[in-house]
């Protein structure tokens, strides 16, 4: 039987700084909430509370709006892979 792993408890980020609001333009603090494809990251995985994983959504997707954050990323431009 496999033992469970234990996780270090993650933190909202945002509440620890004591954010009122997350603002589309400040593309450096939502850059925490994206992946390298840019795809929304979780909260389970961010620690984001459920409060600032709203405001963070609706901020990355006015920023996309804008053209700020892209919408998606080429995979062969993320991935290095080998010449076919």
């Amino acid at each position: 039987m496999a033992e469970k792993k234990k996780y270090s408890r993650r933190y909202c980020k945002y509440s620890e700084a004591k954010v009122e609001f997350i603002d589309y333009k400040d593309t450096a603090m939502l850059k925490h909430a994206l992946s390298e494809r840019f795809k929304i990251m979780p909260r389970r995985l961010t620690g984001t509370s459920k409060k600032y994983q709203e405001m963070v959504e609706v901020a990355i997707k006015r920023a996309r709006h804008v053209a700020l954050i892209p919408y998606i990323v080429d995979r062969k431009k993320v991935v290095s892979s080998n010449s076919f």
